[in-house]
């Protein structure tokens, strides 16, 4: 068989599609969106490269138009998961040792699917899934994602050729083998590519993986499965199941073959695996590797020489893109008060220009919050703030969930900063300003960090660089991605690699090597050319 030292595509982040009006993207997303809507499909769990029906389903439906079904997806029983778990280590052996390059070609032909002749579709499913406009659906589900499989690609080859220093008498190899066991993957609703990314990173490397979609994406994520099928990943590789969380991850957890979790959700649950995973430690035939992303309550702190438009333009993307639905959303601003008016005229005059609907009509920029669960405590949050004597509504408040679920964007003035809405993670577009005195710099930038226990993501907007300085020094730990000038959203694979600490997550980074560092496990190997045949050293003489 024939050997080379292989060379990948050089990574490059996708090019974003503009979906300007006439465009043949649009046409292509419109026309998807439509066939889409008008039928109903059945999504099944896919074990060992075979469609497993219980006749237990669930039905999905657009956030904003929820009494219109598009499809039902299957639920599991106990012996599905434990069937996903058997027949993934079954694969295990023949995938971990499938040559590396094989691995890789069938993640960058996953990537190249999604930018040709999947982008349409994908895009159109997230938009119906999770109502997402067109441009976050582009940079979600084709751009992000394909700039995760590609990427991934690239580091992994980088961590193969990291290797250690050898002597002319010995040869020092380190091989990177995937775990022992299998990867369980449990992924959110707010994102496609973190919902594809999380299986699929663990897969690029060697390992085998039980993945359990959010109950709110499985819409998108059967397309996922459909493109990673194409691709040409093998049967039991990556096995999707849904149905009840608590039993599937008890029953994952039970298994002495564990051998890690890859998880993006809620700070509590990921907690509550945490906390299961020590009361199993004696079970497993290795420390399982732990990686989550969490919660977030990020920030944005405009100090007085900032510019009001910026901030203010900072604000609004940052806090009301996908309805404040993504982990690094702004949802507590610090705002000097002698830049606010100016900053409140610009923003209130920008909030009044905001449309609000189905992400079909691509005019639209507020589209719904994902379910009615969702929506209900926001608009609790909401009608807390309309009573309370130390907050006031100063744009939004209005919620409507007749035919979708529909949060208006809001923001809150408090005079505490420790207010409710300033603390509590709403994960919607619900924005807290606090104003302090100029003066008080310092002690606003400390009460920033002290204020909440997550610590993913945060912007500091000024034009003094002594304040810049300061902010980056005093907040080092407040937030794993730290923007200047900037909103706190956006990240890039590739150049913001994603994660936070605290209660934010284990920060390992999604989009770099530091993700994939996790899993694998690194064997050294010394290969001695002469081998001694007398123990005695010459100090011995």
């Amino acid at each position: 068989m024939g050997k080379g030292f292989f060379e990948v595509p050089i990574a490059v982040n996708e090019p974003i599609k503009d979906y300007a009006p006439g465009s043949p993207e649009r046409d292509a997303v419109s026309a998807a969106y439509t066939k889409m809507y008008n039928s109903t499909i059945e999504v099944p769990m896919y074990i060992n490269g075979e469609n497993v029906k219980t006749g237990d389903t669930g039905t999905m439906s657009p956030p904003h138009d929820h009494k219109h079904i598009l499809g039902t997806y299957h639920k599991a029983e106990k012996k599905d998961i434990e069937r996903a778990i058997s027949t993934a280590l079954e694969a295990r052996e023949k995938w971990a040792n499938t040559p590396w390059e094989q691995r890789a070609a069938i993640f960058l032909r996953a990537a190249e699917l999604i930018a040709g002749p999947y982008r349409a579709k994908i895009n159109a499913a997230t938009m119906l899934a999770q109502s997402k406009t067109i441009y976050q659906a582009e940079i979600d589900a084709s751009c992000e994602l394909i700039d995760f499989l590609r990427y991934n690609v690239q580091y992994m080859t980088e961590i193969y050729a990291e290797q250690p220093e050898s002597t002319s008498g010995a040869w020092n190899r380190l091989e990177y083998r995937p775990l022992e066991g299998f990867v369980y993957a449990i992924t959110p609703f707010n994102f496609t590519a973190i919902a594809a990314n999380l299986p699929a990173s663990a897969a690029l490397m060697g390992n085998v993986v039980v993945w359990k979609p959010s109950d709110s994406q499985m819409f998108s994520a059967k397309i996922i499965l459909d493109i990673f099928k194409e691709a040409g990943v093998p049967a039991g590789v990556i096995n999707m199941v849904m149905g009840d969380p608590v039993m599937i991850t008890d029953t994952v957890l039970a298994s002495p073959d564990f051998s890690g979790v890859h998880f993006t959700g809620s700070t509590d649950v990921f907690k509550g695996i945490w906390q299961k995973i020590g009361t199993n430690i004696h079970t497993y035939k290795t420390y399982p590797r732990i990686v989550g992303e969490t919660g977030g309550k990020d920030f944005i702190v405009a100090h007085k020489s900032s510019n009001p438009i910026q901030v203010a333009v900072a604000m609004l993307r940052g806090a009301f893109e996908f309805q404040g639905q993504k982990c690094s959303a702004a949802s507590r601003c610090y705002i000097s008060k002698s830049i606010w008016k100016d900053v409140e005229k610009e923003l209130l005059k920008e909030m009044a220009t905001l449309k609000m609907g189905s992400p079909e009509d691509m005019s639209n920029f507020i589209t719904a919050v994902i379910h009615e669960g969702s929506f209900d405590k926001l608009a609790a949050y909401i009608d807390d703030a309309k009573k309370d004597s130390d907050a006031t509504i100063i744009a939004g408040g209005n919620y409507d969930k007749s035919e979708g679920y529909f949060i208006e964007p809001t923001v809150i003035v408090t005079e505490d900063p420790k207010y409710t809405t300033m603390c509590a993670e709403l994960f919607g577009p619900v924005l807290t300003v606090y104003l302090f005195d100029d003066a008080d710099w310092s002690e606003t930038l400390q009460m920033v960090d002290e204020t909440s226990e997550y610590a993913l993501t945060g912007a500091v907007l000024s034009e003094d660089r002594y304040a810049l300085e300061e902010a980056v020094k005093t907040l080092q730990n407040a937030a794993g991605n730290f923007y200047i000038n900037d909103k706190p959203t956006g990240a890039v694979v590739g150049q913001q690699p994603f994660g936070g600490a605290r209660a934010s997550g284990t920060n390992d980074k999604a989009g770099s090597k530091l993700n994939l560092y996790r899993w694998v496990s690194p064997r050294m190997i010394k290969e001695t050319f002469v081998t001694p045949t007398d123990y005695r050293y010459p100090f011995l003489g």
